[in-house]
């Protein structure tokens, strides 16, 4: 079954999708909530599958509720509100429904989580990931790893550098390192995410590059040097 979890301030958009999880054997509804400090309190205690998310709510939204949980279920955000879309899917939605949801537009819905949750289970047979979406200029750029040279962080800021074009995106050094994997990108320092396979030497405290034809020299932070060393000296880069 699909422990599912319903989030949403109005009573009759809760009645609806209950009525439509309730036409999906495999889909059982194991709580509603008004709001998302009860919600966020309930999945302090327990464990569910995939969370039904309204966006326009009183005391805190459904993207601030999902940024803020350590662990969160799988998400399909519920809304009246068009514009929030890519703010959705920049926080890894399944996918966003325009309320008044139909049944039809609802299970396709689930099916995509049906498919994500199948492509997960299947993953470590998988060839990874070879890029990644990020939001910048209003819209979700793709970035492709291999083009990736560094990554800087600059306060709430990073620039992602792949030559000669950059990707500025608003979002935090520790967010985007936990998206990255950790075959093809390392942190190095408090301030830099190097792809390792662009490393071309070890000069001191610096990892040596080539950037724009030109070599250039990037920190490595006291606490991450051991772990660049063991690293090199296993051979993996």
């Amino acid at each position: 079954m699909i422990r599912t979890i319903i989030v949403d301030d109005e009573p009759l958009a809760i009645e609806i999708l209950e009525t439509h999880c309730a036409s999906i054997s495999d889909l059982e509804v194991v709580s509603t909530f008004g709001n998302a400090v009860d919600a966020s309190t309930y999945l302090s205690q327990n464990t569910v599958d995939l969370m039904l998310l309204d966006i326009q709510m009183p005391q805190l939204t459904g993207l601030d509720f999902l940024r803020n949980l350590n662990n969160p279920p799988q998400v399909i955000f519920t809304t009246a509100y068009s514009e929030y879309a890519v703010d959705g899917f920049e926080l890894n939605a399944i996918d966003y429904l325009l309320k008044p949801i139909s049944f039809d537009r609802f299970l396709k819905a689930i099916n995509k989580y049906r498919s994500q949750l199948g492509a997960t289970s299947a993953a470590s047979a998988e060839e990874e990931e070879d890029h990644i979406f990020v939001k910048a200029d209003k819209k979700l750029i793709k970035v492709n790893y291999d083009e990736v040279l560094y990554i800087e962080g600059l306060k709430d800021y990073v620039i992602i550098r792949m030559g000669d074009k950059r990707v500025i995106t608003l979002q935090t050094m520790k967010s985007l390192d936990q998206k990255l994997p950790d075959s093809i990108f390392m942190r190095i320092h408090r301030s830099y995410i190097i792809n390792v396979s662009k490393i071309e030497a070890l000069v001191g405290n610096m990892v040596e590059i080539t950037e724009k034809g030109e070599k250039k020299h990037i920190p490595v932070g006291k606490n991450y040097r051991e772990t660049l060393l063991e690293l090199i000296n296993d051979r993996k880069i």
